[in-house]
């Protein structure tokens, strides 16, 4: 079982010391699985690097970029935050201290997070400093930016919601945290006049945009086993959402989707364990499970279409699809292309020699990925 950068905190945080029943699920355990080999293949795709740009690097965090019509923004752990636009940085700025997540963005604003949980607003024009707010606790997703305001979601698993013009907070969420969980949170998402967030216990929640109250709640899973650990079932990446449908996948537990239409009523689910995320298109939902083995889901009835588990153990990052394609990116710095209608090996590009974390994004001018390294590209693929 491979979570990468996702690590297990604990209650009482000796737990963690020297205790090798974490080891399956701590990525910087020597006892973990060693990266699985590549694996040969003729290409039936053209896959190019369109441009490269560098930010700094993430460390220990996971950085996700944002995209706003054609631009790129992008930030490093070092503090470093950047608009890029066809390859060239028309702004970079240092905003003075270290980083731990990023970012978020809109035509007006971009907003970054800091491990003591600050909030740092920029202008999206020119970088112009704008607002810092404060959360409770390290902040460990990308902030989302929306008409309603920009939305956070800290470490403690609370969620707050301020003001886009000054920073100023309209409300926070908060719920009971279990004994155990995983240290990563999926970005809260924007959609009809609610926020949409996964939380420990295999809970999606619907919160109203106007006070922060709870809507409706799904089960993605259900905590199950004799153990803490076994019961450790968290939604820890986004949710994604097309049109009424909304899915969502659960560590040690299922890949899920809701009709939002009908109160959040459940239409299907398949047992997958996961944290890296999960991609929908008009016919299919993708997802990386955490073996590095991808799958593919009529997103109507939940059928299974296809596997590949050719990049088996090769860390793979969240997929992206478009244009006949699904990409994910490994912990060798390697995009892969998979055929959206079966599966298999179109096409392979390295990036640089350093993990992708954060899951591909697809957008209109291709699948944009950025690497632990500090290496920000768009490739374009057919």
């Amino acid at each position: 079982m491979n979570l990468r950068a996702v690590l297990v905190f604990a209650a009482a945080s000796t737990l963690l010391g020297g205790c090798s029943m974490f080891d399956k699920i701590n990525p910087f355990s020597s006892s973990g699985p060693k990266l699985g080999q590549l694996t040969d293949f003729k290409p039936t795709a053209d896959a190019k690097n369109q441009w490269s740009a560098s930010i700094g690097k993430a460390g220990s965090y996971t950085f996700v970029p944002a995209i706003v019509g054609d631009a790129v923004f992008a930030a490093g752990q070092d503090g470093s935050v950047s608009r890029i636009e066809n390859g060239k940085t028309v702004w970079k700025i240092d905003v003075d201290q270290n980083l731990s997540a990023g970012v978020g963005a809109s035509d007006k604003l971009v907003v970054v997070g800091t491990a003591k949980g600050e909030v740092l607003a920029f202008a999206a024009a020119d970088g112009k400093p704008l607002w810092k707010a404060q959360a409770s606790s390290e902040i460990l997703s990308a902030p989302a930016v929306g008409d309603d305001g920009v939305a956070v979601r800290s470490g403690d698993n609370r969620v707050f919601l301020f003001d886009a013009n000054d920073g100023a907070r309209k409300w926070v969420y908060q719920r009971a945290n279990p004994t155990l969980a995983i240290r990563g949170a999926g970005a809260p998402v924007f959609a009809d006049r609610y926020l949409f967030v996964g939380f420990p216990g295999g809970r999606l929640v619907a919160l109203s945009l106007q006070n922060g109250a709870l809507a409706w709640e799904g089960a993605v899973s259900q905590p199950k086993g004799a153990t803490e650990l076994d019961r450790v079932a968290d939604v820890v990446a986004p949710p994604v959402i097309d049109g009424r449908q909304i899915c969502a996948v659960a560590f040690q537990g299922k890949v899920a989707c809701f009709d939002m239409g009908q109160g959040g009523a459940l239409m299907w689910s398949r047992d997958i364990s996961s944290t890296t995320g999960l991609a929908l298109d008009s016919r299919a939902l993708f997802v990386t499970d955490d073996q590095g083995v991808v799958y593919a889901f009529d997103r109507q009835s939940g059928s299974g279409l296809w596997k590949q588990d050719k990049l088996q153990n090769r860390r793979l990052s969240g997929p992206a699809a478009q244009r006949g394609l699904v990409a994910v990116g490994d912990g060798e710095g390697y995009i892969h292309f998979l055929s959206r209608d079966d599966g298999s090996l179109a096409a392979r590009q390295k990036i640089d020699s350093s993990p992708v974390r954060a899951a591909v994004i697809a957008f209109s001018a291709g699948f944009l990925v950025q690497t632990t390294g500090g290496a920000v590209s768009v490739f374009a693929a057919q």
